[in-house]
């Protein structure tokens, strides 16, 4: 705690000091832990004085404490779920992202992390009319690809147009750019990111691996601080500004069980709140564009479940045009 001065807070006089001072008083702790009606009447001091004295240094010096109920209740009032756009895929994520929180998906090359995100991207964008910034490290995105998967879902070129303008990208294949752009969008600078319709709702990072593995490996302490200040980035963001976080992430395999798991690391792996791992499955169809999901970290879904979703396919149910099977 602090040494009591004057200026320290509104009514705190030089000449206050001094009396408390005197009475043994000096630091802030003394003052808010002393019966004010001895204080007042020792110091000669208004006690109506140091009650307002004492509030003010306690908001100023201490944190106050919240009860389950309010944590609860704020959570509900700053959460919002968005449908992902494939219904099995809601299913598997307890009905879709939810804002605060780091969305992970896992999977080879080839395994369509890229068509999963672009369908998110399009989604939310089309149906759930909100903003959405595309950072792409991987130079998989092309405008193409999300025209077709909104001419999948409209024909309506305004729909489309309008669509396409909400969803911002930007381009990052270093962590350093990366890394402005998430602190340019938490800053002053968020409202050049995002379109005067609204602010941004979800944020795709596709891919954090293409920008960290070349800095992880051997030697290198330095890689592995910049992968957790990405990391801390991506969640304060979720968290400050309430939107979804949606990263993707490749597999390595495991030197003593042989086993694919996701590349970055044991730090790494507390990043993300929700992790799902992509899959070519068995039987993946003749356009071969199905895909086993299977949930591997979540708090609120058991792990282990499965759906088979098809990422060339995107839109109504009595609806589903076959789209080319973009596989990334």
């Amino acid at each position: 705690m602090g040494v009591l001065r004057a200026g320290l807070c509104p009514g705190l006089t030089q000449e206050i000091v001094q009396l408390l001072r005197s009475r043994g008083i000096k630091t802030v702790v003394d003052l808010v832990s002393a019966d004010l009606e001895e204080v007042a009447q020792k110091c000669g001091l208004s006690y109506k004085a140091l009650v307002a004295v004492r509030r003010v240094l306690l908001a100023q010096f201490s944190a106050f404490p919240f009860n389950g109920a309010d944590v609860y209740e704020e959570l509900k009032t700053s959460t919002a779920i968005l449908s992902t756009g494939i219904g099995r895929l809601d299913k598997l994520l307890d009905t879709g992202l939810y804002t605060g929180e780091v969305t992970e998906i896992v999977g080879s090359p080839g395994s369509g992390k890229t068509q999963v995100c672009l369908c998110v991207a399009a989604n939310v964008a089309h149906s759930l009319q909100q903003n959405v910034l595309y950072i792409d490290s991987s130079g998989g995105l092309t405008a193409s690809r999300l025209l077709q998967l909104l001419q999948a879902r409209t024909q309506d070129e305004e729909e489309q147009a309008g669509a396409l303008q909400r969803i911002q990208v930007v381009h990052a294949f270093d962590v350093f750019r990366m890394l402005d752009v998430l602190q340019d969008l938490r800053g002053t600078v968020a409202q050049q990111v995002i379109s005067s319709s609204g602010t941004v709702k979800v944020v795709v990072v596709d891919s954090v691996t293409a920008v960290v593995s070349p800095l992880l490996g051997g030697q290198q302490r330095e890689g592995l601080a910049l992968m957790m200040q990405l990391a801390r980035e991506l969640k304060t963001l979720a968290r400050e500004l309430s939107v979804a976080v949606v990263v993707t992430n490749h597999v390595t395999r495991d030197r003593d069980s042989g086993r694919l798991k996701p590349a970055l690391g044991r730090s790494w792996s507390f990043v993300p709140s929700t992790r799902i791992l992509l899959s070519v499955g068995e039987g993946a169809g003749t356009s071969g564009s199905e895909r086993m999901v299977c949930l591997t970290k979540s708090s609120r879904q058991p792990t282990g479940m499965q759906e088979m979703i098809d990422i060339g396919i995107w839109g109504t149910p009595e609806q589903r045009p076959v789209l080319e099977a973009y596989q990334t």
